[in-house]
């Protein structure tokens, strides 16, 4: 097996079988931490990427066409659990894909994307163990693919992508999770409640590598962060709604001076 950190991200990358994908991406980020892989291969050229590798199911559609059903029903409620299934699933290639394209950048860097990949994809088997318990699985709904979308928008800048993908579309899992606790609590489902309550608590510990990134790429680059964090909202019409969950956001890194000025954009964002 290539002990090349880029050559073994772009192999993930493209697995389309979900348990290969899941195996292979733990694999990665055990294997770094081990310390079994090198960075020699970041010279080769970074490789467009216009559709990682996926399952046949879930059938994508749009956003607007992704069914909503109560949550009052076991489907409602399956059917909620596989929409943010879907989203971990598709965080794991983000979370590869930031640690591939991007270059030159200091090792710790490499090491947060994979752990983030690698609890990604804990994530994701927790949820499609809980609806394979309801007698569904990862597939049995439709499903969006607008979170790829802006990892393509972002592809040329890794300043871009923090400040987009896990200040942005991350973050919003903050603010929205614990509404969606209440509507399984309210369901009677307390499994999934616990595991939508680790994923929050990992979630944290994600956006705060978003934060730490986007960050060092405005002191490596002398800019002021939170005026630029402005302008690229505006640029890619990335769209906020507040309320925020304000403590989840101060415990991942954003600031109550950075957070009292992002409460002006009244924008609305789907779910991550």
């Amino acid at each position: 097996m290539s002990q090349d950190l880029f050559h073994r991200i772009y192999t993930c990358l493209h697995v389309c079988d979900v348990d290969r994908k899941l195996a292979l991406t733990t694999a990665l980020a055990a294997d770094w931490e081990h310390g079994q892989l090198t960075l020699q291969g970041g010279h080769a050229p970074v490789m467009p990427i216009a559709e990682p590798g996926r399952p046949a199911q879930p059938t994508l559609v749009s956003a607007l066409a992704v069914a909503q059903r109560k949550v009052s029903s076991p489907e409602g409620r399956a059917a909620l659990i596989h929409s943010i299934a879907h989203i971990e699933f598709n965080a794991i290639n983000l979370a590869l894909d930031a640690a591939y394209r991007f270059r030159d950048l200091p090792r710790e860097y490499y090491g947060d994307w994979l752990k983030v990949a690698a609890e990604e994809a804990y994530h994701f088997t927790l949820l499609r163990d809980h609806l394979r318990s309801m007698e569904y699985d990862y597939g049995s709904f439709t499903a969006h693919n607008g979170l790829w979308e802006m990892a393509v928008r972002t592809a040329h800048d890794p300043l871009v992508r923090m400040a987009l993908v896990p200040r942005v579309l991350e973050a919003r899992g903050l603010d929205v999770t614990p509404t969606l606790i209440h509507k399984l609590a309210s369901g009677g489902d307390q499994q999934a409640v616990k595991i939508l309550e680790i994923i929050l608590r990992d979630e944290v510990g994600h956006v705060r590598i978003g934060n730490r990134w986007y960050t060092y790429l405005c002191e490596q680059r002398s800019i002021e962060p939170v005026a630029m964090f402005r302008t690229l909202l505006q640029e890619y019409n990335a769209q906020l709604r507040p309320p925020f969950h304000t403590e989840a956001r101060l415990a991942a890194g954003f600031s109550a001076e950075e957070l009292k000025t992002l409460e002006t954009f009244t924008y609305s964002l789907p779910l991550r």
